[in-house]
């Protein structure tokens, strides 16, 4: 078995527990909150016991042996670094850290002390980008990828009757491209790696984060088109578009159908079914690859965590959103 901790008493975690409750080797053991009626109220909600509003005691102690992180993007570096010093597993979500120092710093620190470390970023472990992976060769030769995931949040209603919430606000590292982006940046560079060039544009808010984005990417033999928000829906697919066909893609949060559309004219679903808590993947190959005593995913790997991180940031810097680190 392995025993988790959790850090962040929020929504997503609630879903994170409630998928990794399906896989066999996973129990939770802990949980920390910044206060302490916070984090019994959430551990009795889940049966724990042991809670903690000391992140050092935390990660001292001997009832967990790995970390999920939900916490505020600005301080996920902070705390995995404390979590990784003292031998234990992180499973962080996405994005790993609010710029490409902080991302190597963790990575570093992973290595040093012989424990995993592996972005939350759930779709690239999915059956249905797995399917996208083994079906690529059947398109021909890849001239472009687009890649659509915009989705108007909740707190922006908040936000434009004057409440800045987290996810409006640079303090927390937060924005269109650092939440939603995200999901169209990593597929795109485990499929087809490091791009030649970038070139992104954004709606920038009052409050200094982008409210919406896109970025034109290139390739020796390719471009990539990225479209992402968080002020606007869309309900426009994904698609990989070869020279013999196109694989398109319904939606990127979670893929659930994917289509190789043919040149000729047939069409082939090679959609694979899932399960319904589409986490539940990342958290078994975050638990296989512990037990396996191998430390990096082959997948979600640190290249590919340091290459999205480099885009996020060049793009950042093009579109004027500036953090306070």
């Amino acid at each position: 078995m392995i025993r988790f901790g959790v850090i962040g008493t929020n929504w997503i975690t609630e879903a994170f527990i409630e998928a990794a409750s399906m896989a066999e080797d996973f129990v939770l053991s802990a949980v920390y909150s910044r206060t302490q009626e916070r984090a019994e109220e959430f551990a009795r909600k889940f049966g724990v016991e042991a809670t903690f509003t000391d992140l050092e005691e935390m990660a001292k102690s001997d009832v967990i042996d790995a970390v999920y992180i939900a916490s505020p993007n600005s301080i996920h570096a902070d705390q995995a670094i404390l979590l990784m010093k003292h031998g234990k597993h992180v499973l962080c979500e996405k994005p790993l850290a609010s710029n490409t120092a902080e991302v190597q710093a963790m990575i570093d620190t992973a290595k040093e002390n012989n424990v995993l470390l592996m972005e939350a970023l759930k779709i690239t472990l999915l059956p249905n980008f797995k399917v996208i992976q083994e079906n690529l060769h059947k398109i021909g030769v890849v001239r472009r990828f687009t890649a659509s995931y915009c989705q108007y949040s909740s707190r922006y209603d908040a936000y434009k009757a004057g409440t800045v919430l987290n996810a409006f606000n640079p303090a927390f590292a937060n924005g269109s491209i650092m939440d939603i982006g995200v999901y169209c940046i990593y597929p795109l560079v485990v499929l087809f790696g490091k791009p030649k060039s970038i070139k992104a544009n954004g709606y920038i808010l009052e409050s200094g984060v982008d409210g919406e984005g896109s970025i034109i990417l290139s390739y020796p033999e390719m471009e990539a088109v990225l479209m992402f928000s968080k002020i606007t829906n869309s309900t426009i697919a994904s698609e990989i578009q070869g020279e013999d066909g196109n694989i398109v893609i319904d939606k990127l949060n979670p893929i659930e159908k994917v289509e190789i559309h043919y040149r000729n004219g047939e069409i082939a679903d090679v959609s694979q079914d899932q399960q319904q808590h589409t986490m539940y993947y990342e958290v078994e190959e975050f638990i296989k690859l512990i037990q396996a005593g191998t430390y990096e995913s082959k997948v979600n790997s640190y290249a590919n965590s340091l290459i999205t991180a480099e885009i996020i940031e060049e793009s950042r810097k093009q579109m004027g959103v500036v953090f306070p680190k």
